[in-house]
């Protein structure tokens, strides 16, 4: 008998899954609201003009090879995602108490935290928003927490963040939990808490002793405003707090295979960088050994060159508006057709995910009879929308909300 005859098959992971469904599919007016990646008005993938240029310039510059990069990445990018998540003028920046280490994107920030939060300081409890991007459970859960539980975020009355419910479980959470939050752009309802809500959450957080790990998957992606987007982790940061916060590199450049994320740490004494940096530096050795060059020197070069900065920032602000402006356009046509129930929160939720209400039954109906791919608890790419597919889309929701009522 074979050593692996008692493998159970692992469940499929629901959003490549989808995928594959919708590539499948041979329906003229198919449309997908599933993949998590941003697409032009034209449906296709979009390669941002300045890592375009950028992509030349390097291909050009003999100087580059191909060899290792140091285990913690390429310092300029981890100094420049740094300066970007938190400001030039934060504390913690001035008095050299931020590090950043070079990660496989935001998921591999996350994982070399956790592993680092686990094995290092000892921390066995985590806290999730309910719900939360597919991913957080597992790799908390890989890198070897022993509890994972959930805070309420999501209330689906209101279609809005349950703030008091949030506050009452951090609340409740034992000290040294680590606490998970969504920097900005929420994933996947798209509902953040207000500049007097982070406010509260930072005093709880500080009052209960527990630890701050923001995932900040969108910086400049959603709102077209980097400094807007990072408020919530500077707002910590300034209050003093200690944290890690995973950053992700693959939406707002649109290099989703490069795998360009960064950790950034902020500790409270600058003394204490080197020996972090020394526990880290083994933890990334244990998993990859060391990161990937090219991403990296596209993302580096773009943050520290001005006019480069000034291009890029060009190009967020065309990705966050087209997608503002599909939730708006999607919202009026559901209104028009005289859809049962209310549609604002569309309007209201912020980032590439609207959490758009539609059960189960109803996300499963727009596949099978409209060729409408979204994941099942009713998360919807609202970058998959165009001017070509709105009108279809709005219809279907429409059938579906009116055949089975939720």
């Amino acid at each position: 008998m074979s050593r692996f005859a008692d493998v159970q098959t692992a469940p499929p992971i629901e959003v490549f899954a989808l995928t594959r469904g919708f590539n499948a599919d041979q329906h003229p007016k198919k449309v997908n609201l599933g993949v998590g990646a941003y697409r032009s008005e034209e449906g296709k993938p979009w390669v941002l003009p300045v890592v375009r240029k950028l992509e030349v310039m390097l291909a050009a510059d003999e100087t580059l090879n191909h060899e290792y990069l140091p285990v913690l990445g390429l310092d300029a990018l981890s100094k420049a995602a740094v300066h970007l998540l938190l400001g030039t003028d934060c504390p913690a920046v001035i008095e050299n108490r931020a590090i950043g280490v070079q990660a496989l994107s935001g998921t591999g920030a996350l994982y070399i935290g956790a592993l680092f939060l686990r094995k290092i300081l000892g921390y066995d409890t985590y806290y999730y928003s309910q719900p939360t991007w597919g991913n957080h459970k597992l790799i908390f859960d890989t890198a070897g927490f022993k509890q994972g539980r959930a805070y309420r975020y999501w209330d689906p009355k209101t279609k809005n963040i349950d703030f008091d419910g949030m506050c009452e479980d951090l609340r409740q959470a034992p000290e040294n939990s680590v606490v998970i939050l969504h920097a900005c752009a929420h994933n996947p309802t798209g509902c953040d808490p207000t500049d007097e809500q982070w406010k509260q959450l930072c005093e709880i957080i500080r009052e209960k002793k527990l630890f701050p790990f923001f995932d900040s998957a969108y910086q400049g992606f959603a709102s077209g405003d980097p400094d807007k987007d990072a408020k919530a982790v500077r707002h910590f940061a300034k209050e003093g707090l200690e944290l890690f916060c995973s950053q992700s590199f693959s939406k707002n450049f649109g290099l989703y295979n490069e795998r360009v994320g960064n950790l950034t740490v902020v500790m409270s004494d600058p003394e204490l960088a080197a020996a972090v940096q020394t526990q880290l530096t083994l933890v990334v050795r244990a998993t990859y050994s060391n990161p990937p060059a090219h991403g990296a020197r596209v993302v580096a070069a773009t943050l520290t060159n001005k006019d480069l900065f000034a291009e890029w920032q060009d190009c967020i602000k065309v990705m966050s508006a087209r997608i503002i402006q599909m939730r708006e356009a999607l919202r009026d046509r559901l209104v028009k057709l005289g859809t049962p129930g209310t549609w604002d929160h569309i309007t209201r939720q912020i980032g590439m995910f609207s959490f758009t209400g539609l059960t189960p039954q109803q996300c499963e109906y727009l596949i099978s009879e409209h060729h409408i791919y979204m994941l099942r608890s009713g998360r919807a790419n609202m970058a998959g929308l165009s001017s070509a597919n709105l009108d279809h889309v709005a219809a279907a929701i429409h059938d579906a909300v009116t055949k089975f009522p939720a």
